[in-house]
């Protein structure tokens, strides 16, 4: 997966089309999903690089259930590419 804003772009809008809130935050924390009050929110470093950003956010992808009726095919195929 190449490592640029477009990349980023893309990860944020698969989020978004799933529900999720993707927030930046300063602090020193490990990026991750949570639930708060039925918001589906992922948190990550706003000081991180940009490649640790992007490798983040495809971790956490992986990690939660994805309903794939809310993606349209192009999103579909970039979560593939992620997947593999």
């Amino acid at each position: 997966m190449k490592i640029s804003q477009s990349t980023l772009d893309k990860i944020e809008e698969l989020f978004k089309a799933l529900q999720y809130k993707v927030r930046y935050e300063k602090g020193n924390f490990k990026p991750g999903s949570c639930l708060i009050l039925e918001a589906k929110v992922v948190v990550v470093n706003k000081f991180a690089t940009m490649d640790v950003k992007i490798a983040a956010l495809a971790e956490i992808l992986q990690q939660i259930s994805i309903d794939e009726t809310l993606l349209n095919e192009n999103q579909l195929k970039f979560l593939q590419s992620i997947r593999n």
